[in-house]
């Protein structure tokens, strides 16, 4: 069985997603929701799909090896970004090298980086007129948004699309395909 740990600090909804999809797998399980928000809503969803949860502080995760060992003796095979803003530490990246990987809702290497999440992004892409925009799944490194890139898909922006309206249509290519990439990661399907 190939588990996952899924680092939120959100509402939860990519985390929830990822979930429901891996409830019954034959080959893939949600092992550990990691969160540094207590009380967040992936943490709430997480409690509710009995998937245990890991809180830590900013400086647990920086200067101890509290993630990192919880990582390793749940056997994790996988680390599942959704929502979750804090750079991750070298020592994660060393450790799980090309394991990583991150959801982004826009299309790298547009509206990424540090200070480029949720509504953000869309305000920009709005802004400046785009006519395309969508997801990028990547494999996360030591900067913000600048791994490797597995998998993109687009969703047009329309003429009278707010933040929030064009969100939603991220949202729903963002529920649709995570699942799937990661799947395709850890078995190949």
């Amino acid at each position: 069985m190939k588990r996952i740990a899924i680092f939120a600090s959100g509402s939860g909804t990519n985390f929830q997603s990822i979930a429901r999809y891996f409830r019954h797998h034959k080959e893939v399980e949600v092992s550990l929701l990691l969160s540094n928000k207590p009380g967040s809503g992936a943490v709430c969803r997480a409690e509710k799909e009995n998937i245990p949860v890991v809180l830590f502080t900013k400086g647990e995760l920086y200067n101890s090896n509290k993630v990192l060992g919880q990582l390793l003796e749940n056997r994790i095979d996988l680390i599942v970004l959704a929502g979750f803003l804090l750079l991750i530490p070298q020592s994660l990246i060393s450790e799980y090298e090309g394991r990583i990987v991150n959801i982004h809702p826009a299309l790298l290497p547009k509206y990424g980086g540090k200070g480029m999440y949720g509504m953000k992004v869309h305000e920009a892409v709005i802004r400046n007129g785009e006519n395309l925009t969508g997801i990028t799944i990547h494999c996360v490194d030591e900067e913000y948004d600048r791994g490797s890139i597995i998998f993109q898909a687009t969703c047009n922006v329309l003429p009278d699309d707010t933040p929030e309206s064009l969100s939603k249509r991220v949202q729903e290519l963002e529920h649709k395909h995570y699942p799937r990439v990661i799947e395709k990661l850890l078995v190949g399907n």
